[in-house]
């Protein structure tokens, strides 16, 4: 493994999610809220430093990636724990918003034989919403036009992943998007 520092903040998130579950299972939601705020942050400062200091590598993305699968199966476990009364009635958007999100990894697992690790422009942006989206949450409460619009641009941003991990005959990581990959060819979307 090459130690970075990109790389060890992912590590930290990967170590970080049992005390995530810790907090779920004891009803501690500050403390739920807290890990997973850092855990958000600490996403978008690997990428930004892998990306500011040329310090991108696979492993690194793939690390990445899992550490993301464990932020995103505690967020969601945090809804449903914490604040499933203020989302009873978006059930079924937020369901197709999980199931998408769920055939994207498995759709990755299936055919690749790991989790995706393709890094959209349309999954980073999401990302970042959807954090922002579940700091407001924890903070401030539901919004939903806020609800909304994360679970639109997750829905949309997942499709992408669908459609791109379909038509690739391998896994690429840090793929820009559809449009780049179509643009290159079946040569993908890097560079």
């Amino acid at each position: 493994m090459p130690l970075n520092i990109p790389n060890i903040l992912s590590l930290l998130r990967l170590l970080g999610f049992p005390f995530v579950l810790w907090a779920l299972w004891s009803g501690e939601e500050n403390l739920f809220a807290w890990l997973i705020c850092i855990s958000l942050a600490t996403d978008i400062l690997d990428g930004w430093i892998a990306r500011a200091f040329h310090l991108e590598t696979e492993f690194g993305a793939r690390l990445d990636s899992l550490a993301d699968v464990g932020v995103y199966l505690g967020a969601i476990a945090g809804i449903f724990v914490f604040k499933s009364e203020e989302f009873s009635p978006y059930w079924s958007s937020f369901g197709v918003f999980i199931g998408l999100w769920l055939l994207a990894q498995l759709i990755g697992l299936l055919k690749f034989g790991r989790f995706p690790s393709l890094h959209l422009y349309s999954w980073k942006i999401g990302g970042y919403i959807q954090g922002g989206f579940f700091f407001a949450l924890f903070t401030l409460g539901f919004s939903p036009a806020f609800y909304y619009f994360m679970v639109t641009w997750g829905i949309l941003a997942f499709s992408e992943h669908i459609l791109l991990q379909a038509l690739m005959p391998e896994m690429q990581s840090n793929a820009k998007g559809l449009w780049w990959y179509l643009r290159q060819g079946s040569g993908g979307g890097q560079g």
